[in-house]
């Protein structure tokens, strides 16, 4: 770093860009409870809701059966449901709610990206109404 650059970026630069990932469901329970509540269907995924009832920041939690594919293809279809949710939940999503998206066969993988990102919005203005 050059002395021009520390300058910049006291000098009123905006901060460097901070990796915002949503907090992870990692309990089996968690995940049940979800599936008991909201759900709503899109062509990429299923997202399923459930309102926990406090002012804690969303939490989102991802699956994928073994009917996606094999390892890799259930990989790649829980990253992209993981982006769509680092994007989108920040904007649409409620404090106070689990959200579970879960893959779906041969669509979750392949799926236009501004696709699976328009589908997540609807469908959450869907669950929440």
């Amino acid at each position: 770093m050059t002395p021009q650059d520390d300058t910049m970026q006291t000098a009123g630069a905006p901060p460097a860009a901070v990796f915002a990932c949503p907090v992870v469901l990692t309990r089996r329970a968690d995940f049940v409870r979800a599936s008991h509540g909201r759900r709503q269907g899109t062509a990429g995924f299923h997202l399923q809701a459930f309102n926990r009832g406090d002012t804690d920041p969303p939490r989102v939690g991802f699956t994928c059966s073994k009917k996606v594919g094999n390892a890799v293809a259930r990989n790649r279809a829980k990253r992209r449901l993981r982006e769509i949710a680092r994007l989108v939940l920040p904007e649409h999503g409620r404090a106070g709610w689990d959200y579970v998206l879960v893959g779906k066969r041969d669509v979750t993988a392949t799926l236009d990206f501004a696709v699976m990102q328009a589908d997540l919005i609807r469908a959450l203005g869907s669950v929440h109404k």
